[in-house]
């Protein structure tokens, strides 16, 4: 039996609250001090060019989760974020929007 490789598995939040002066770049590099983010998903409207202040943030592990969600309040760019467990089977792997890797 092969070894295992890595795990294509994601352990992701929900991140409500999101400020608009924050972009999926800020958010991807705010919640790396928790563990290593595989994907980050902050969704935009075509209308207003400005992202929907709710996204997606998916880490390779379980410890950045568990990491993130030890933490009772997260603040990026001055606002209080609301992060949530995401709790279905996953948002990464339905989606076919544009996210960074």
């Amino acid at each position: 039996m092969a070894a295992a490789g890595p795990s294509r598995r994601l352990f992701e939040v929900f991140v409500a609250r999101v400020p608009w002066t924050a972009g999926p770049n800020e958010v991807k590099q705010y919640f790396a001090q928790f563990g290593s983010v595989r994907k980050c998903l902050v969704p935009f409207d075509k209308e207003t060019g400005f992202h929907k202040g709710f996204g997606w943030v998916g880490f390779s592990t379980e410890e950045g989760l568990k990491n993130t969600l030890q933490k009772d309040t997260h603040i990026l760019e001055g606002a209080k974020l609301d992060v949530k467990r995401q709790k279905s089977k996953g948002h990464f792997s339905n989606r076919r929007t544009a996210d960074i890797s």
